[in-house]
Parts: C-alpha cells; structure tokens; sequence
C-alpha cells in the first residue's frame, strides 16, 4: 500500500463495516457469519492492490456498502405461524408502503387538468391473469 494514510482509512473500513455486521445482524449467528467471511474474503483477495485509485475506489465501494447495510437490512423473525416480527435499526430508511388489496390488483389512473385543479380518476383493470379470459 502505498501511504500510511491509506493503509489506516483501509483498516477503518474494515472496522466500519464488522460494527455493521455486529449490528445489523445482531443474534443472527448465520448471517454473522456469512457476512464475516465475506467481508474478510474481499479485504484478502485486495490486499495486493497498491495503486492508490484503485484503493481509494475500493474504499468508496466499501463506505457504500456500509452505508446500504445499516440503511436496508430489516431483521425479521416468525414468532408464529405466519406471523413475523421486525426489527429496525433507527437508520433503516422507511418509505411509505401501501396495505395490499386483492381486488385490485392493477389501477390505471388518468388525470385530465382543468385550469389550476388537476382531477385524478382512477380504475381498475383487472388481474393479468384475467385478461383474456372470458367472464
């Protein structure tokens, strides 16, 4: 590895990214594990690597996986029969989700814009399946 520098935002990357899978995948012994080797396999199979853009790529690669960790990783466990139990970090990015409905399973929606008012219409069309079959 070429600089000092280098070499140490290297192993704070590592560092960084095992406190992840710590967290991430706390009580999840399987997951631990993987994510350890894996981390582990990819530090070994680069550390040969001396020119530094590709190091510093390789860092930003490794910040942006750590990063997507603890941002999407979602722990769910079934605590019975079809009935599972989440489990977010604080950093988990949430968007807003929409109850499935099983009647309407395709919407197309039209606007038609009248002055400043925009009116939305909306109408169901049916399951893929449905189509093309004769009711």
């Amino acid at each position: 590895m070429a600089t000092g520098n280098l070499r140490r935002e290297v192993l704070n990357s590592f560092k960084a990214l095992h406190k992840t899978r710590l967290k991430v995948f706390d009580g999840d012994m399987r997951a631990l594990n993987f994510a350890r080797e894996k981390i582990n396999e990819s530090y070994k199979n680069n550390k040969n690597i001396t020119e530094e853009n590709i190091i510093t790529e390789q860092l930003a690669l490794a910040k942006a996986v750590e990063v997507e960790m603890r941002t999407t990783i979602v722990q769910a466990k079934e605590v019975k029969p079809g009935v599972y139990e989440a489990k977010f970090n604080p950093e988990t990015v949430k968007m807003d989700n929409i109850p499935f409905n099983d009647s309407e399973t395709e919407i197309e929606f039209t606007t038609k814009r009248k002055g400043n008012k925009v009116e939305i219409t909306k109408k169901n069309v049916g399951c893929c399946q449905q189509q093309g079959q004769s009711t």
